[in-house]
């Protein structure tokens, strides 16, 4: 026997395309949809999608935890399970489950040859960081007569995230909202509404880290969101009027086909140690004619410190007539602890700026390894630095 709070209600009446269920730990908010999922297959028609951003060997993972709803409603002679897909035998509707990611993680699975899916289930969704991704799925979710659902599930991440910005920010919601705004369910839930079911000791510690430290009560136990991600590199940073001190350069990091090829405006005012940043490239798939008539357009013959890893195109761009030189590189631990030594200010409508900022993190501070992810115009920034100011310094290995 299951009960299910009353906050997921509405996934059983309302009918609105999209349903975000977002909550913290111990919310119950994947057994809720999980639950939902299995009493939706009872209904003839439906092709139910399950995904994650990465799913290996799902029968060792997330059916187990299908089947033990199936168990806890005494199901089970009703359902047929394999290793990729359940199916109702009553109403023949069927859940299959993929990840949206290959096993390599370096490319999107094939999902296009699912056809007829009604209910696209999106679990652990602030993972997924590329809308074009969700894009591509949620416009494939399309079978006339049944309620197509695209149900998201997460915990909620920085407000930098699309989820946030399109499903919130543009649409006037606020965190922590319960009801219906245009075409979306919002269900929200804590570990208030799942206590019943929760250990004693699990909510001890609940409620020491609520006393020790807010901030992480707020974002992992409530399902708040963050205005950065926690562990961030760079916390020197404010908005506020570029200022060009000195010098002024450009730093460039070179991308194609999912990576952009950023360019970066940079003045550093030595004397009160400021950094100055203005954002003016940030697009993939630019051709090296792209490239130079951008960087034309923005920097006429200022001179440009470019990612020294593309000698090629750096020399096919200074033959016509760039004023552009690869960096000498120097580690990124020594690029960032340069940046960190001075105050960054950032241009207002650098946007892709501000968000590598808020997501730049370590993955791992105690050996100093930041993430490979959010760094595209924080690389171009590094580059210019180092060039205005870093060539003094004597490199860390000069140190060993």
């Amino acid at each position: 026997m299951i009960t299910l709070n009353n906050k997921y209600k509405p996934l059983f009446e309302n009918d609105t395309r999209y349903f975000i269920v977002t909550g913290g730990r111990g919310s119950s908010k994947s057994f809720g949809v999980g639950t939902f999922t299995n009493l939706l297959s009872f209904e003839q028609g439906h092709k139910i999608l399950f995904t994650r951003q990465t799913m290996t060997s799902a029968h060792l993972s997330i059916i187990p935890e299908f089947q033990e709803k199936i168990d806890l409603m005494q199901l089970n002679e009703l359902f047929e399970v394999t290793k990729s897909e359940i199916k109702n035998k009553q109403s023949n509707s069927e859940i299959i489950f993929k990840g949206i990611r290959t096993s390599s993680g370096d490319q999107t699975a094939n999902l296009k040859s699912l056809q007829g899916v009604t209910t696209w289930v999106l679990d652990e969704a602030e993972e997924l960081t590329d809308e074009s991704t969700f894009d591509k799925i949620n416009l494939s979710i399309r079978q006339k007569g049944k309620q197509n659902r695209v149900i998201l599930i997460l915990n909620p991440s920085t407000k930098e995230h699309w989820i946030y910005k399109k499903f919130f920010e543009e649409r006037g919601v606020q965190e922590g909202f319960n009801g219906i705004k245009d075409d979306v369910t919002y269900i929200h839930t804590t570990y208030e509404d799942n206590i019943d079911n929760l250990d004693q000791s699990f909510i001890n510690e609940i409620l020491r880290i609520k006393e020790t430290n807010p901030q992480k009560y707020k974002h992992q136990i409530l399902g708040g969101w963050l205005n950065k991600a926690e562990g961030v590199v760079f916390n020197n940073w404010r908005i506020d009027n570029f200022e060009e001190v000195g010098t002024v350069i450009f730093g460039q990091d070179f991308g194609f086909s999912i990576d952009p090829t950023t360019l970066i405006k940079v003045s550093i005012d030595k004397s009160k140690k400021r950094i100055y940043a203005k954002e003016y490239l940030y697009k993939a798939s630019l051709t090296t004619s792209d490239i130079y008539h951008e960087n034309m357009r923005y920097c006429n013959r200022s001179l440009i410190v470019a990612d020294s890893a593309e000698p090629r195109l750096i020399q096919e761009l200074k033959s016509r007539g760039l004023n552009i030189k690869g960096i000498k590189k120097p580690t990124i631990i020594e690029r960032i602890a340069l940046v960190q030594d001075y105050e960054l200010i950032v241009d207002s409508e650098s946007s892709n700026l501000i968000k590598e900022l808020n997501n730049y993190v370590w993955h791992d501070k105690k050996s100093q390894t930041p993430i490979d992810d959010y760094n595209h115009l924080l690389d171009a920034l590094g580059y210019a630095v180092w060039d205005l100011i870093g060539n003094s310094r004597k490199s860390i290995s000069d140190f060993r």
